[in-house]
């Protein structure tokens, strides 16, 4: 059974549904994650959450000298040691610009999918903004 459809490309008016302005930012995107994200280069974060709601782990990636952000199996292996049932991944786009790449689309679905058989739930993807920033789910791609 699929749960959710797989995303392969971003429908034209997702872009404008998905943004969320800085101002209307619940207190997680607003005092978890959007404070541990530079605007000079790229970085992703994973929080993880258990069953009640709480976060039980947060683990960051920096990006390469290509500024692409690789999230190592350690990485992934720390979070899922922790009995995460829901996850959510943010980064940034240092470049202002809050549309989602190709790659983060690809990124997005292979993590659902990766996730959705080991049975942890993604909550969403936000990509982070100067002046807010884009949800996956907000846009319906999630």
């Amino acid at each position: 059974m699929i749960l959710r459809e797989p995303i392969d490309r971003l429908p034209r008016a997702a872009g404008a549904a998905g943004f969320i302005s800085r101002d209307a930012e619940d207190a997680i995107a607003r005092h978890l994650l959007r404070p541990m994200l530079f605007a000079d280069r790229e970085i992703a974060l994973l929080a993880g959450f258990d069953a009640y709601g709480r976060l039980a782990g947060l683990e960051s990636a920096a990006g390469d000298a290509s500024g692409r952000c690789v999230i190592t199996p350690s990485c992934w292996n720390r979070l899922l040691g922790r009995r995460i049932t829901t996850l959510l991944m943010a980064h940034n786009h240092p470049s202002g610009i809050a549309r989602p790449s190709d790659a983060d689309l690809r990124c997005t679905q292979e993590a659902g999918q990766f996730l959705r058989l080991i049975g942890i739930d993604l909550s969403d993807h936000l990509i982070f903004v100067e002046n807010g920033h884009f949800s996956f789910r907000s846009a319906g791609l999630i």
